[in-house]
């Protein structure tokens, strides 16, 4: 991409525009940054600063390419005035790509997308080709490609955000983990929100790899591909006895790592499958992952008390990370749900709920609306915080249970985010007698 002279505008001061605007600003461009806040603090050298963007600012600007970070909704208001007078349209995950020359494994799924974006990082950097993650997870891919030393492969995970701005985006390796209903608050239906991921495959051609869960249903794919799964012996990853196989071959026993749970037992798989791909070896893969933990919030172990086990999963913000993380559990729950109110239809839910837990606790925007349904199947207990929800779970536990925190939602009724959520969730545990 030749930038030099070029206007170009960036919208979102966060890390991702900060990002496209230094990387622009290096290849030659004439860059300013947009950010509907107040203020843009600590500035960036010779980059254009303009705070209280609108969308009339927007109408009465022009630029050779306008540059979208991936938290501004494409299709509303403020980037539509903004790209009215624009020549070209791009979002900033496609303009760090468009200065990369490495292999690419990207990422998608609805849920399980940064255990999954870890554990091909962890594989790739020890089999001795070096990798860093980027993309929703890790940092920004257009702040990547200005470090000194460039990785020769990224682990890229993708949202449907990132990837409703692609061009020319072209993974060597795609990774399709699942899909379920999520940002309703954001698409008009679920096609768009499928469809939108679907692009990860958009530019693959017959000379590059497509790992798909069994029984997703991506269309054709010009790709070559492999499917991995926990519930079905045919698929090309399987698991039997805690170990996963690739057509017979034994590649991890995952009681060697610290992975619990049939969800990422099929993240294991699909960052193996990713992997081998490019080279991995079997024989690198147990060395690879050995001791391995999932990142925090994911079904993370907190602490044990009194036969208790006490499970941190507020990444789970919507209802297929819930589903999972109930149907992963050995153990009767006590489920701690809430948040902020996104549109979604919990009813499917109920039987997995129904075969698990024996009390629900609910919290926040959504909670009268969790507790009429979850009030179907289980005894469901409303309450105003999710420090009171961790009292009364606490009250309810008996030796022998999980209290599992997999809110079913996002955060932001009450927290800043699913990390401020999990960290006030680790907080009230650990304060408990």
């Amino acid at each position: 991409m030749i930038l030099k002279d070029k206007i170009v505008h960036v919208l979102g001061a966060g890390r991702s525009g900060r990002a496209a605007a230094q990387l622009a600003a290096s290849h030659g461009a004439l860059v300013t940054l947009f950010d509907s806040s107040d203020e843009i603090l600590n500035p960036l050298d010779g980059i254009k600063c303009q705070a209280k963007a609108s969308a009339e600012v927007g109408r009465n600007s022009s630029c050779d390419l306008l540059v979208i970070s991936p938290g501004i909704d494409t299709y509303g208001e403020y980037v539509k005035a903004f790209s009215e007078n624009a020549t070209e349209m791009i979002g900033e995950t496609e303009l760090g790509y468009s200065f990369y020359s490495g292999k690419v494994i990207a990422i998608t799924g609805t849920n399980g997308k940064t255990t999954t974006t870890e554990l091909v990082q962890r594989i790739m950097s020890h089999s001795g080709t070096s990798c860093a993650c980027c993309g929703n997870y890790g940092m920004p891919l257009s702040e990547l490609v200005m470090l000194d030393e460039v990785p020769d492969s990224v682990a890229l995970e993708l949202s449907s955000f990132q990837l409703e701005t692609i061009k020319t985006l072209k993974p060597k390796v795609a990774l399709w983990l699942n899909f379920d209903a999520d940002h309703m608050d954001r698409y008009t239906c679920i096609e768009d929100y499928k469809n939108a991921k679907l692009r990860i495959f958009e530019n693959q051609t017959q000379d590059d790899f497509a790992i798909i869960r069994t029984g997703e249903d991506v269309g054709e794919l010009k790709a070559t591909t492999y499917t991995f799964t926990t519930e079905d012996q045919s698929s090309d990853f399987t698991l039997t006895g805690g170990k996963i196989f690739f057509k017979g071959e034994e590649l991890l026993e995952i009681e060697q790592t610290r992975l619990r749970g049939l969800h990422n037992a099929e993240n294991a798989m699909a960052a193996i499958g990713a992997c081998l791909q490019l080279g991995v070896t079997a024989e690198q893969i147990t060395p690879a992952l050995k001791g391995f933990a999932p990142p925090m919030h994911r079904c993370e172990l907190i602490r044990t008390l009194d036969g208790v086990e006490y499970l941190n999963d507020s990444k789970a913000t919507n209802l297929h990370a819930l589903d999972s993380a109930l149907r992963s559990q050995s153990r009767p729950v006590v489920l701690i749900a809430g948040g902020k109110q996104k549109g979604l239809n919990y009813t499917a839910l109920l039987p997995r709920l129904k075969q698990h837990a024996h009390h629900a606790i609910v919290y926040g925007e959504i909670a009268p609306e969790l507790k009429k349904l979850f009030t179907q199947v289980v005894v469901t207990i409303q309450v105003e915080t999710l420090s009171e929800a961790v009292t009364e779970a606490n009250k309810l536990a008996k030796h022998g249970d999980a209290v599992l925190l997999s809110p079913g939602t996002s955060s932001f009724d009450q927290f800043k985010g699913y990390e401020h959520r999990g960290e006030v969730f680790r907080e009230a545990v650990n304060k408990l007698k």
